[in-house]
């Protein structure tokens, strides 16, 4: 794990839940689901596709234009939200089976990668609180942005946004 992004997290006063969700290298959709008691539904904002652009194609490894799955969802468990997640990924290196997953919509990843068994890392890039943002009535956000890496090639990035109130205080 990235030394900078532990240490940015653990001088943030935030609830614990809040910092182990936001902490995990893994699944925040299972680590939702084991803290509530209730299962992780996804809420998509949208899904479109879009030619990649510089930054994506160097990213990903795939030419400028390619296209990227661009996908904006909301995850809640027992109707509460909690996270407001973008995710990019490119279409041709994602596992067939993935791919098709990711196409309809509705699935949180965490739950895509577990049920097609992808052994996946994360890379934390940046994790920063945002203070004067609102996010599902709260009135600040901590933000961190990752990559998901698949036999040493990105196979996602995702930026997931947190609200930071008493929703938290499981």
């Amino acid at each position: 794990m990235d030394s900078e992004f532990l240490e940015k997290l653990k001088g943030f006063h935030i609830p614990t839940c809040l910092r182990v969700c936001a902490g995990t290298d893994g699944s925040v959709t299972f680590l939702l689901e084991i803290m509530t008691g209730h299962p992780t539904a996804v809420v998509t904002e949208y899904q479109h596709i879009i030619p990649a652009d510089k930054w994506m194609a160097q990213m990903f490894g795939v030419e400028v234009g390619a296209d990227i799955n661009d996908r904006v969802v909301t995850l809640t468990a027992g109707e509460v939200p909690y996270v407001y997640a973008r995710s990019l990924s490119a279409i041709e290196k994602m596992p067939p089976g993935v791919k098709c997953d990711m196409m309809k919509a509705d699935i949180p990843i965490g739950r895509i990668l577990r049920d097609h068994n992808i052994e996946t890392r994360r890379d934390f890039e940046d994790i920063e609180l945002h203070s004067q943002e609102s996010l599902f009535g709260a009135k600040s956000v901590l933000s961190r942005s990752y990559k998901i890496v698949h036999h040493n090639g990105v196979l996602m990035w995702i930026n997931e946004r947190f609200p930071i109130d008493d929703r938290w205080l499981l």
